[in-house]
């Protein structure tokens, strides 16, 4: 399918000509489209220019048309000039300012099915289901064939609890396009679980929908979410966010686990987008469990303020300031020493720490802690909220950090060379 809202360069009437043709140039050139699926998979780039260049070009765009309302070329300029900047803030994650001008597309073109397909998508980012799955489906009849509408239809519905409907759009997806990796992992981490949780009980609370393997004790898995729910409330607290949407959570017994997560065999829990957590053989709550909850609902946290875009170290950092609160594990001495060295390279951490050995892991995660302890501790929880949020805008971690300590005049690299200065002063943050 081709990417939604595409700029074309039109001949306006004569005498407007030389306006629009600086206004729809500089748009192509300033704000070129890129894949949309792509901007997904990665860190994307974000366009060169000024935002506020880009309004101030759309509203004279707009402007005229208001002068000349049944000019039919001028309304498709505007309509795929206002999806072309949509696509510009989605691809910096600015997913809430993006859907805004998918909105004002739609509503010059309501039946024009990359609009709809546009905003649907950025919906499910935003994790408004409703909506993404409205604008979704009212486009398959005019977009049968349309493997990324089948694919994050699929994504909708599976996020709703709806996983057969989901598996069945993407097998008829990949009909489409066998060779399309994102529906190939999808397909087969879909049909694992499914094998997996078939039989699964279930439970709720005010927050999270559990699901737990039949010989899970049911009055553990209850208290459970009973320390979610306390997580919840801690967590939110401290990082000034309470994400919407429902949190699904997952017991499984360890084998079935390592089937559906394929995580190392250090892990301990892990947050896809759903908890999912190898306590099936697991009877009551002990400090350790609790710091692995909380630990794994500050991902909860920090993915819906970042929209994922997160280092690892500082995701993993904060997620262990919370399970440490709630249980320490004694760290080793050649541990601390390592630390002190600063052996592995932040900016190393940046990245997933699944191909780490056990060592090498435990190590990442001190670090990490170190880190993300000292930054607390030396500037406050408010400047990592500061961090996150601008994360989750669509920044890089080096200009996040020097938006939220710009009162310091200090950005990241300052920042881990004061962490490290601190260490070699045998001040180490335990």
């Amino acid at each position: 399918m081709s990417p939604a809202g595409m700029i074309r360069v039109s001949t306006p009437e004569p005498k407007l000509f030389g306006l629009f043709n600086i206004l729809l140039l500089t748009i192509l050139l300033t704000g070129a489209p890129a894949n949309l699926h792509a901007g997904q998979t990665g860190s994307p780039t974000p366009p060169h220019g000024n935002p506020g260049d880009y309004v101030n070009q759309l509203e004279k765009l707009r402007s005229a048309y208001q002068l000349f309302p049944y000019n039919e070329r001028l309304k498709r300029d505007l309509a795929e000039a206002y999806a072309n900047y949509g696509r510009v803030l989605f691809s910096r994650r600015q997913y809430e300012q993006a859907d805004e001008y998918y909105l004002k597309a739609t509503e010059l073109y309501p039946d024009e099915a990359a609009f709809a397909v546009s905003r649907g998508i950025c919906n499910y980012y935003l994790k408004k289901y409703d909506i993404a799955r409205y604008e979704l489906e009212r486009t398959r009849a005019t977009s049968p064939d349309s493997e990324e509408l089948l694919y994050y239809l699929g994504l909708v519905l599976y996020e709703t609890d709806n996983r057969q409907q989901a598996i069945e759009l993407w097998e008829q997806a990949l009909k489409l396009a066998p060779d399309r990796k994102e529906l190939i992992e999808v397909l087969k981490k879909a049909r694992k679980e499914t094998a997996v949780e078939s039989n699964m009980d279930r439970g709720n609370s005010s927050r999270f929908n559990l699901t737990y393997d039949p010989g899970v004790n049911t009055t553990f898995a209850l208290a459970v979410l009973d320390v979610l729910e306390s997580a919840a409330n801690q967590v939110g607290a401290e990082l000034g966010h309470f994400p919407e949407a429902r949190v699904p959570v997952a017991i499984y017994k360890r084998n079935d686990y390592k089937d559906v997560t394929n995580s190392p065999d250090w892990s301990g829990g892990v947050y896809d987008g759903t908890i999912r957590l190898p306590f099936g053989a697991l009877n009551e709550i002990t400090p350790p469990l609790r710091a692995i909850l909380f630990h794994e609902y500050a991902h909860v946290v920090i993915y819906d303020m970042t929209r994922g875009n997160c280092p690892v170290w500082l995701n993993e950092g904060i997620a262990e300031m919370f399970g440490r609160e709630q249980f320490t594990y004694p760290v080793p001495e050649h541990l601390q020493a390592a630390v002190k060295r600063s052996v592995i390279d932040i900016h190393r951490l940046e990245g997933s720490f699944s191909g780490l050995s056990s060592h090498e892991a435990s190590l990442a995660y001190q670090q990490s802690y170190s880190l993300v302890n000292y930054l607390v501790k030396s500037y406050g929880w408010h400047r990592v909220n500061a961090i996150l949020t601008e994360l989750g805008k669509g920044m890089n971690i080096s200009a996040a950090v020097a938006s939220a300590l710009q009162d310091y005049s200090l950005g990241y690299d300052g920042l881990i060379k004061e962490w490290q200065e601190t260490l070699k002063q045998g001040e180490t943050n335990r």
